[in-house]
């Protein structure tokens, strides 16, 4: 769906104000996320419909993680030396209105034989690349039979020992999560998932059986998370999402800063807010739901991961913490490590 219209029954008048956003930034939303929405500019209307804000951005970048330059061959991203990123897919079930890649809406790179043969040609005689990962758009959209040859492609490489996918499917449109899909994905092992879920309200009945059919085909699931103003950027409404993905058996992964990417401006929060939560989280939720905060690096530097400061002192015979309940708690040091010690955690 990719007409303004449909949203008239939540915000009838506003459709004039929609379509300017959509002349520079298109609309699309899938019919599941639409019927999520619950009443206009609730934490699901705000990723889904376009906003006035999109437009005032003038500072943000087109293309902030310098993608274009990392790429050595069309639509293929290699930033660290043992992984990169393809892109096989323009298609997506919705556009996320924070999306770091809204530069290729309007405007995408083609998807020719030739570009196909260029990125498996560079995977293959790199062997340094150990791990590929298929986003896009999103690969789940591709047929089933382009993605299985892609798959294929990728498992004949000897040194590919790791395919991840990213895609936001199982939570925008998990319809389109099959048996036969999960069925296929597991014939290449060892394949990982990185979803994508942003709310409690985006766990429901449907995305459940999604994330059952793909965690029952052996795949192991995980979820990045964009910290988003006036969306989850609440520690209730983050540790609630946290806790109920691990009933998914989705491990919360990274709850990500956002990009900055030209017309998102408004959704960002400040780093500080990020540090707040997870401090807020911490020893309150469990464990293995409590996600790395992570700034991605303008300019393609890489991910940082950032965490709360609970370092109050370091001498020659201890290191105080302050915990999570605000509570002073000394911890003995080995002899002679002092030195090393505040190299790794003083500034």
């Amino acid at each position: 769906m990719t007409s303004p219209d449909i949203l008239t029954k939540y915000s009838a008048g506003a459709q004039d104000e929609l379509r300017r956003v959509t002349e520079c930034f298109p609309f699309r939303i899938s019919s599941y996320y639409r019927n999520l929405i619950r009443f206009s500019g609730d934490p699901i209307w705000r990723q889904a419909v376009p906003d006035l804000r999109e437009l005032e951005d003038l500072e943000g970048l087109e293309d902030p993680l310098a993608e274009e330059a990392l790429s050595p061959v069309p639509n293929l991203v290699h930033r660290y030396p043992n992984r990169v990123l393809w892109l096989i897919s323009h298609e997506c079930a919705m556009y996320c209105r924070f999306c770091t890649r809204k530069r290729r809406w309007e405007k995408p790179l083609p998807f020719t034989d030739e570009h196909f043969k260029g990125a498996l040609d560079y995977i293959g005689g790199n062997r340094n690349v150990k791990d590929v990962l298929l986003s896009g758009g999103d690969p789940l959209l591709l047929p089933l039979s382009r993605l299985e040859n892609i798959l294929a492609a990728l498992r004949k490489i000897p040194h590919v020992e790791i395919i991840r996918i990213g895609s936001r499917i199982p939570c925008v449109d998990p319809g389109r999560i099959t048996p036969e899909l999960a069925a296929m994905l597991s014939r290449y092992h060892p394949l990982f998932m990185n979803l994508h879920f942003n709310h409690p309200w985006e766990i429901t009945p449907q995305s459940r059986k999604a994330c059952t059919l793909l965690a029952d085909a052996g795949i192991p699931l995980g979820s990045q998370t964009v910290l988003l103003r006036d969306v989850n950027d609440q520690p209730e409404v983050l540790g609630e999402l946290f806790q109920q993905l691990l009933s998914l058996r989705v491990r919360p992964y990274y709850l990500l800063q956002m990009d900055l990417t030209r017309g998102t401006s408004h959704f960002r929060t400040p780093v500080a807010t990020g540090l707040k939560i997870i401090h807020a989280l911490r020893n309150r939720i469990s464990g293995l739901a409590m996600p790395h905060f992570v700034i991605d690096l303008p300019g393609g530097q890489g991910k940082i991961p950032l965490s709360p400061n609970y370092v109050q002192e370091i001498n020659r015979s201890f290191i105080v913490f302050k915990d999570y309940r605000g509570e002073r708690c000394e911890y003995p040091l080995l002899e002679g490590e002092e030195g090393e010690l505040r190299r790794w955690l003083v500034a």
